[in-house]
């Protein structure tokens, strides 16, 4: 089945059901499947018997099928599955508004909450949710909670009431009420099944789905390479950082290591401590931003598979991933520090910008001992008492400022190219800063920065002329994010065994 068979207005139907047949995997969480004779939706991939074509009906979501009257197959699990790759791809409305209803953002700020950072009003973004997801924002929303219910039910020991507020309810009987309804089973025999858990308030450890093969290393070498005192940390198949949440600090730490299993789903390992679990969910969120888990490695392998540079690269690390964020402002601050500038020299550079100005948190894990600076902080700070160059201090002041004031947002609500020209508004932002951090904090799998220092030394590196490859790079369109992904893993030093200073590798290049 061709992946493009599923369009965003509709579902094909037949496809659909060809996907269930096969048990393809590639589509879990694109659609659901509803079957009538037995009340429950599976993931495409259910390992049960397949139903008749008679019997089954098609959901853009889970919350859609549960709209519907239909309960979550105890096989399958379909809530736990990837989101849908579509919601990056195409970013569409729709699509930003399931990336914040999932950090939380109904349970936080409501619907009107919702649409204010999409642009849209209430009205017209439940008509848009309602088209292409066959469910209104409220109704996503409880779905996405008694997902989280079921994670914190099953993987930790924490008290009922202490699950429902984690996960967003307002009441114990609210979350006891939708468990029941989605689930068919109350909270206790869910945690019979699956036997419970061994975390305390505060902390939880649940395994986040990606989709395979997952190139997690080769992550964890970018990550590892990239770190900022204070607030990362890294060794040998991990790695750790702190995190700015809705409601107080937190931390996680992620096991990663390779998934190479084609069509199969991995877990990736996250450990998190919380302030307040009512940020379970927006931690969770943030942590598959980071781990880019929705994408669609076998869609972009297959594009890749004939390209005489990318292709060998892509199948020498298939499922390679572009390093998203836990923070958008964050992402953008660091690269304009990073601008001009080694990535050893914009890594000490931003541990002195944290220890001076970000909040302490304490952490069990040794070396996290900060949250980064918040913008509104990083506006009010004199320009001459920063680590750089002046210039570069005025524009990250300048964009620090429009970043508290909202005239740029990050969050992945707004339009890509409303954002793009915002930031270009700003001094000292051009288009390898604006392009980079719509690749980082927007999700955006089709970026490619052709004046980047790396590109060439890694093209040159391979043996290819920069400018005839640079000259053809539309090629790789719609997944040109994930070539440059590609050749910049070209560069990338393995992590070490203890994580402290990073070595020299490239850097971008930007307007002063």
């Amino acid at each position: 089945m061709d992946a493009d068979a599923v369009g965003t207005a509709g579902l094909d139907i037949e496809s659909c059901y060809r996907a269930v047949k096969s048990r393809d995997r590639r589509f879990d969480g694109v659609f659901y499947t509803a079957v009538s004779t037995t009340g429950i939706y599976c993931r495409p991939s259910c390992p049960a018997r397949t139903p008749a074509y008679a019997n089954v009906t098609f959901h853009r979501s889970a919350a859609a099928a549960q709209a519907a009257g239909y309960r979550a197959c105890k096989r399958c699990l379909p809530d736990a599955t990837p989101g849908s790759p579509d919601w990056d791809v195409a970013a569409t409305a729709a699509g930003r508004a399931m990336r914040l209803i999932a950090d939380g953002v109904v349970d936080r700020e409501g619907v009107d909450g919702l649409a204010r950072r999409v642009g849209y009003t209430s009205r017209h973004l439940s008509r848009i949710l309602a088209a292409e997801l066959g469910a209104g924002p409220l109704a996503l929303a409880r779905a996405r909670r008694a997902q989280t219910a079921r994670v914190l039910i099953e993987t930790t020991s924490l008290t009922y009431a202490e699950i429902a507020f984690a996960a967003g309810f307002s009441s114990v009987r609210q979350f006891n009420d939708t468990v029941r309804e989605v689930y068919a089973a109350t909270p206790t025999e869910l945690r019979g099944r699956r036997g419970g858990g061994r975390a305390s308030t505060g902390s939880v450890t649940m395994r986040l789905a990606v989709r395979t093969p997952f190139a997690g290393r080769a992550l964890l070498d970018f990550l590892a390479h990239h770190l900022v005192p204070g607030v990362e940390v890294a060794g040998p198949g991990w790695y750790a950082r702190t995190l700015d949440l809705p409601h107080g600090p937190g931390t996680v730490r992620l096991a990663l290591g390779d998934e190479p299993q084609e069509g199969q789903t991995a877990l990736v390992t996250a450990s998190y401590e919380l302030t307040d679990l009512r940020d379970t969910a927006a931690a969770v969120e943030r942590t598959r931003r980071l781990l880019d888990a929705d994408c669609d490695p076998l869609a972009i392998a297959a594009h890749f598979a004939g390209d005489p540079v990318i292709g060998p690269l892509a199948r020498r690390h298939p499922g390679l991933r572009v390093p998203g964020q836990v923070d958008g402002d964050e992402v953008a601050i660091r690269t304009v520090i990073g601008q001009q500038v080694s990535v050893a020299g914009a890594c000490t550079v931003t541990g002195r910008l944290v220890a001076a100005h970000g909040r302490p948190v304490a952490s069990a894990v040794p070396g996290l001992t900060h949250l980064f600076p918040d913008a509104a902080t990083l506006a009010e700070v004199d320009p001459a008492s920063l680590p750089m160059p002046r210039s570069r201090g005025r524009a990250l002041v300048a964009l620090a400022g429009a970043l508290a004031a909202g005239a740029v947002a990050l969050d992945r609500g707004p339009d890509r190219a409303a954002v793009r020209e915002a930031l270009l508004s700003l001094p000292g932002i051009g288009p390898w800063t604006a392009d980079y951090v719509a690749m980082r904090a927007l999700a955006d799998p089709d970026v490619f920065l052709p004046t980047d220092v790396g590109v060439r030394n890694a093209l040159t590196g391979l043996g290819h002329d920069p400018v005839t490859v640079v000259g053809r790079a539309a090629e790789w369109r719609p997944w040109r994010s994930y070539a440059l992904m590609h050749l910049w893993n070209t560069l990338m030093p393995p992590t070490a065994a203890t994580v402290q200073t990073v070595p020299t590798v490239w850097a971008g290049t930007e307007e002063a």
